[in-house]
């Protein structure tokens, strides 16, 4: 057995922290979820550091706000100055690897995939699994030439030219490239592999630890969940004739994913989406279920530290935005956050004060016994004393930040221009949160304050009623910012990456 723990670092892509039944939703979504939790420290009051994957996924894997480390854009690139986790782990003797289902993550070149000794994909028109091993040279040989000079290079592509991001949103061709591309990848197939590789991996014998990322797409539009779950789920919607015609609609509408709800839904619209998504939750959860059986029945949990957590949630038509493309709102930001050590006293109290989930990076870091950087400490940043009852150095200052991905606000352009300047969207939105107060700025102006013990939904704004605490939160707020700015060495950019840099990163075990 390894000296040191075994991570695995899971991230519920696009899921609602108020949508898990572990944090009071009133369907039961997440009995897996909730019976694992029981054992570890749930975190009630964590914070995205931003509103969608990329920017978020890169400040979880790097420790930095999103005004740091830069990466805010699809066709951008996480400068090489700024490390990620796996990149430590794997320097420091563990074995990497990912299972990952969200294109975004592990199809674009923009850095995410560093470090990993394997990267398995299951988002693309060829899953690039580990059972693929298995296969003959020939059907290697074919599957890696389609992924490098077809399948990556398209994808690649549709995230650098406004044109053909807005053709693939035709209702026409969006059930076509969802099913082609799997752009849900399967969570079934990624849970099966990453057990079966765990276990395989301990069978034979192997004294280095593994780092395991798996990230799950269930929650994420379009949503198809299976008939029996969602009867289960939302058995009110077998009487609405009109939810599944709804659905089909909205699934192809992927120019809706991430806009504002003009025209606003009816209450029978939201009441299915928020149905339909219900089911999807809970169809992953029971997915997961295996994953956290296996872990337990084989006795990988005495060694091994589980982070859970959403990268972000998701609008449905809430302060009359869906998706997660513009805004900081509690529906995006909010997020579920459950971390379970074996070496930790379980505490039966969940953790209140606001943190930012970029100090997962910290965290893991500790959990591996790391400390790759003198001038920043990992324990500042790690979350692991928390879980011992120790106090938060950081007193429950957090900020969130949304930059507004420049694909959608094209696809806004064309489709309804006069929304962008109504709406603000062309600004930088930040919210910043200590104590029970959230204080919400789109670029210098304040939106709204928000009394979060009292107004959970942010419907209440109080910053007329009390300008004295607005103007604390935005000194702290300034005060963050320009920290994070002063911090960045480079600036994330649109890049290039031709063969010759492929087959070095694929050498170097960078990306399969």
């Amino acid at each position: 057995m390894p000296s040191k723990l075994n991570i695995l670092f899971i991230v519920l892509d696009t899921m609602r922290r108020d949508r898990l039944s572990t944090y009071g939703h009133n369907r039961e979504t997440s009995p897996q979820l909730d019976e694992f939790a029981r054992d570890a420290v749930r975190f009630d009051r964590a914070v995205a550091p931003a509103q969608w994957t990329i920017p978020s996924h890169a400040s979880m894997f790097t420790g930095l706000y999103p005004s740091t480390h830069g990466l805010t854009q699809a066709d951008g690139a996480l400068a090489p100055s700024y490390p990620v986790v796996a990149e430590h782990l794997h320097r420091a003797g563990y074995h990497t690897v990912a299972f990952c289902n969200n294109p975004l993550v592990g199809v674009l070149n923009n850095g995410l995939q560093r470090g990993f000794d394997r990267f398995y994909n299951y988002a693309s028109a060829a899953p690039f699994r580990p059972v693929e091993a298995r296969r003959g040279k020939l059907q290697q040989e074919a599957l890696r030439l389609f992924r490098r000079h077809l399948a990556r290079p398209i994808g690649n592509q549709f995230a650098h030219s406004d044109f053909l991001f807005r053709m693939s949103l035709n209702p026409v061709f969006v059930p076509l490239w969802t099913r082609l591309i799997n752009y849900k990848g399967n969570t079934a197939h990624s849970i099966d592999d990453l057990v079966d590789y765990w276990a395989r991996h301990q069978a034979g014998g192997a004294e280095q630890p593994l780092f395991a990322f798996l990230n799950l797409m269930g929650s994420h539009l379009p949503y198809n969940p299976p008939r029996d779950v969602l009867d289960r789920v939302a058995p009110e919607l077998r009487q609405e004739k009109q939810a599944y015609p709804f659905m089909r609609r909205f699934n192809s509408e992927a120019a809706r994913w991430a806009s504002p709800t003009i025209p606003p839904l009816e209450d029978w619209e939201r009441a299915t989406l928020n149905g339909f998504y219900d089911a999807e939750v809970a169809h992953q959860d029971a997915q997961l279920g295996k994953l956290f059986g296996w872990l337990k029945q084989s006795g990988t949990l005495d060694n091994t530290v589980v982070v859970i957590v959403a990268d972000h949630g998701e609008g449905h038509g809430d302060h009359d935005f869906f998706g997660h493309g513009f805004v900081v709102y509690q529906e995006l930001v909010h997020v579920p956050l459950i971390i379970r050590h074996p070496h930790h006293r379980v505490n039966s109290q969940p953790i209140t004060e606001p943190i930012s989930t970029r100090r997962l990076y910290h965290t893991l870091l500790e959990a591996a016994g790391l400390q790759p950087d003198e001038a920043a400490p990992v324990s500042e940043g790690s979350l692991l004393p928390l879980l011992s009852g120790a106090p938060d150095g950081e007193q429950g200052i957090v900020m969130s930040e949304a930059f507004p991905p420049l694909t959608f606000l094209n696809v806004i352009q064309h489709r309804d221009s006069a929304l962008i300047p109504k709406l603000s969207l062309h600004g930088v939105r930040r919210g910043l949160y200590h104590g029970q107060h959230k204080l919400a700025v789109v670029d210098q102006r304040v939106e709204g304050l928000f009394d979060l013990n009292n107004d959970p939904m942010e419907t209440h704004n109080l910053a007329a009623a009390q300008p004295s605490t607005v103007s604390t939160l935005q000194r702290q707020l300034a005060t963050l910012v320009s920290r994070a700015e002063s911090r960045r060495s480079q600036t994330a950019a649109p890049v290039v990456v031709d063969d010759s840099v492929v087959d070095h990163l694929r050498a170097l075990g960078y990306i399969e």
